[in-house]
């Protein structure tokens, strides 16, 4: 398998399919980039070279015991941008994958990078402080430690099943090939990884690497998105940006890339042919 080593010796999975200009994805918790197939698949037939990874201790990556921040996160995307000399990229992330988008782009993308898109994304800060009190109470995310720490198993079907993909809703048609597969993802990665990358997704302010992206950034969310609401979070990323814009999807949820792959696709092949 295609594998860096960081500095601290972690050993980050990538695939690297296609030639072109290329694009990188970086996925959410807790899952691996398999989480892409569509995507991947899509923009390869349509001539650009397709870059995902492993965050650390997800997917195929090392479980490494630390290191699971959001520094840590962009520093090894940089050390897979930097092997694969990749240039004149576009960065696209999803949930906690747009957090990691952010703090690379501003902190180490100068030179490289040619736009960004966050879809579903978790800036510019999730969690509820005196200075964001939006945003989500801490014991959203003390749930969700609870369930990573004593059931994962059970606690991943049930958010696969239920709010990330909108399955909850009246009506929904449910794959349960896409439920499987998100429990698979997240099961592959390890627990320690899972539990610590909760508070790195939550409580790290990205305020200030929003105002620092100078390049053309699409933040694209799902109206109907319940885990990361689209109140607390791109309608004010937009804010901060310089050069963004911002596409809401009516009835979308989190995981529309998915299950709304083709609508998803074309938005993003049109914002990076633009």
């Amino acid at each position: 398998m295609p594998t860096i080593t960081t500095n601290d010796g972690t050993s980050i999975f990538y695939k690297d399919w296609g030639s072109g200009q290329p694009i990188m994805f970086h996925h959410g918790w807790p899952l691996s980039s398999d989480d892409w197939d569509a995507q991947l698949l899509f923009f390869v037939q349509h001539g650009f070279r397709v870059i995902a990874h492993d965050r650390r201790g997800h997917g195929r990556s090392t479980q490494t015991s630390d290191g699971h921040d959001m520094d840590h996160y962009a520093a090894d995307v940089a050390a897979v941008v930097t092997h694969l000399d990749l240039r004149d990229a576009v960065h696209v992330g999803h949930s906690t994958g747009g957090g990691e988008v952010t703090r690379y782009v501003a902190r180490h993308g100068a030179g490289r990078v040619a736009k960004a898109a966050l879809i579903g994304a978790v800036p510019p800060l999730m969690l509820q402080t005196e200075a964001n009190p939006a945003g989500l109470p801490i014991e959203v995310f003390d749930t969700i430690r609870e369930g990573t720490a004593t059931n994962r198993s059970q606690f991943y079907l049930d958010v696969a099943s239920g709010p990330f993909y909108g399955f909850n809703r009246p009506g929904a048609k449910v794959s349960q090939g896409v439920v499987w597969n998100w429990w698979r993802q997240g099961m592959t990665g390890g627990a320690k990884a899972h539990y610590e990358g909760i508070k790195a997704f939550s409580e790290t302010d990205f305020t200030d690497d929003l105002r620092a992206i100078q390049v053309p950034t699409l933040v694209m969310h799902g109206e109907d998105d319940q885990v990361v609401p689209i109140a607390d979070s791109a309608q004010l990323s937009i804010k901060h940006l310089k050069d963004g814009a911002l596409k809401v999807y009516p009835g979308f949820s989190h995981g529309m890339c998915t299950v709304n792959a083709d609508v998803i696709n074309q938005d993003l092949l049109e914002f990076i042919r633009s």
